[in-house]
């Protein structure tokens, strides 16, 4: 399968996500598609890349967040070699907070 073809079949979930229109719409989408356990791991790996991106130590986010030192290290390289999908939200949400 080709990269074209292997992103093609996961459009369906992302136009999903992209039709909620609010937070509560998000949620209740994310609560039917995830397991508990999938979503505490969506939400952790977030964390550890906002921590991150703030400039914070491995130590300080393993002690707050619980997450393992490969967890950080995997979410750590998505940072630096990624698509810049986190660097984006970021920016996105930092604008936000500064026109509030």
């Amino acid at each position: 399968m080709n990269k074209n073809t292997k992103k093609l079949r996961y459009m369906g979930v992302y136009d999903a996500i992209m039709a909620t229109e609010t937070r509560e719409e998000c949620i209740q989408l994310f609560e039917d598609l995830l397991s508990v356990t999938e979503l505490r791991a969506m939400e952790q790996r977030y964390q550890v890349a906002k921590m991150l991106h703030n400039g914070m130590v491995y130590g300080e986010i393993l002690d707050q967040t619980g997450a393992s030192s490969a967890t950080i290290s995997r979410v750590n390289r998505s940072l630096q070699y990624g698509t810049g999908g986190y660097e984006i939200v970021f920016n996105r949400l930092e604008k936000q907070e500064k026109s509030e």
